[in-house]
């Protein structure tokens, strides 16, 4: 099968950074779906696995965490799928990627894909989404039509986790919602998913936050550049509020946050699939129920930008433009 992946770990400019190249067909397990892949996006963990994952004895590594496709053949002990269903999922991480004419990955973080997207459209949606929704629901916290009178600040809005996070705590929670951006097209995009207030996060958020009337904000879901933000978090959540956080901080003091009571948070949406938990299937529940929003109008997909067929060229464009913090939304590829 055709696939791209990375021999060694290389910077962006690097002519050879991925390639193409033939893979073996994989055999699914017993709870396996081989899935005939349609159409992928990229997001921030395909640039930092590549740059941090180097792979052994010489094999290519396989990137990409983000797919939507038909059901080819499915394993012994498979229930929820059978051939030429249409799924969608984000994988495990610790298997080979979606960058591949076929994938295997576990029917439990699978869900059916909204017949109502295309391929493209739907690709661009489940890591962000599962991302947003633990962050949101089993992180902060926040229970289904709750959170009225409270703020909710999400830093980058509009990056592919915040794009789905504005859209779920607008729509499904009574949360004011409040995203930042540093740029007018940003900026826009964000009110255009439900955002009640937009700020800038490349100035002082407390004079800003004050100005919209929300001087402190009960919840931060601390999608970006925390190693920045953290100073001004500490002056900005409320007493007793909750901090999220999914980047990457090198160095995050949180002591400063004792005397508030202030909770802090990780989201790693592999968790589940990585440590095999007992609930590992409830990510194949919420994307199940994000397939009914998207169907019902509630939800809507945010692809961005086509970057065409699924190759080595158009995948390094792509993380090219990830590794530049500009992106909007999600960048997809389809077919091979």
């Amino acid at each position: 099968m055709k696939a791209v992946g990375y021999y060694k770990s290389l910077s962006i400019e690097n002519a050879d950074v991925l390639v193409e190249f033939i893979a073996p067909e994989p055999t699914p397990g017993p709870r396996d779906l081989l899935v005939e892949v349609r159409a992928v996006s990229v997001n921030p963990v395909d640039t930092k696995m590549r740059m941090r994952s180097e792979p052994q004895d010489g094999k290519a590594a396989i990137l990409g965490w983000d797919a939507a496709g038909v059901v080819k053949a499915v394993g012994a002990d498979v229930t929820l799928f059978a051939p030429g269903d249409a799924v969608w999922y984000a994988g495990a991480i610790d298997r080979p990627g979606c960058n591949s004419e076929l994938h295997m990955v576990d029917e439990r973080i699978v869900g059916r894909q909204p017949a109502s997207l295309s391929f493209a459209e739907a690709a661009a949606m489940p890591l962000s989404a599962i991302t947003a929704w633990e962050m949101l629901f089993d992180r902060l916290g926040v229970a289904r039509d709750g959170g009225a009178g409270q703020n909710l600040l999400i830093t980058g809005g509009a990056g592919g986790v915040g794009s789905i996070l504005i859209q779920l705590a607008r729509q499904l929670t009574k949360l004011t919602v409040i995203a930042t951006a540093s740029r007018r097209e940003t900026a826009v995009w964000c009110k255009e998913l439900g955002a009640h207030h937009v700020i800038d996060h490349s100035k002082p958020l407390a004079a800003q936050l004050a100005a919209i009337g929300a001087p402190q904000v009960e919840m931060i879901a601390a999608l970006t550049a925390t190693d920045t933000h953290a100073p001004a978090y500490m002056d900005i959540i409320a007493p007793q509020g909750r901090i999220c956080v999914i980047d990457d901080p090198k160095t995050l003091d949180i002591m400063p946050f004792k005397r508030k009571s202030v909770s802090l948070h990780w989201e790693f949406m592999y968790t589940r699939s990585l440590f095999q938990t007992p609930d590992m299937i409830e990510q194949h529940n919420l994307l199940n129920e994000l397939t009914r929003l998207v169907e019902e109008g509630v939800v809507k997909t945010t692809f961005a930008e086509h970057f065409g067929t699924i190759n080595a060229a158009n995948l390094k464009r792509a993380h090219a433009l990830i590794e530049s913090g500009r992106a909007k939304g999600k960048i997809v590829l389809e077919g091979f």
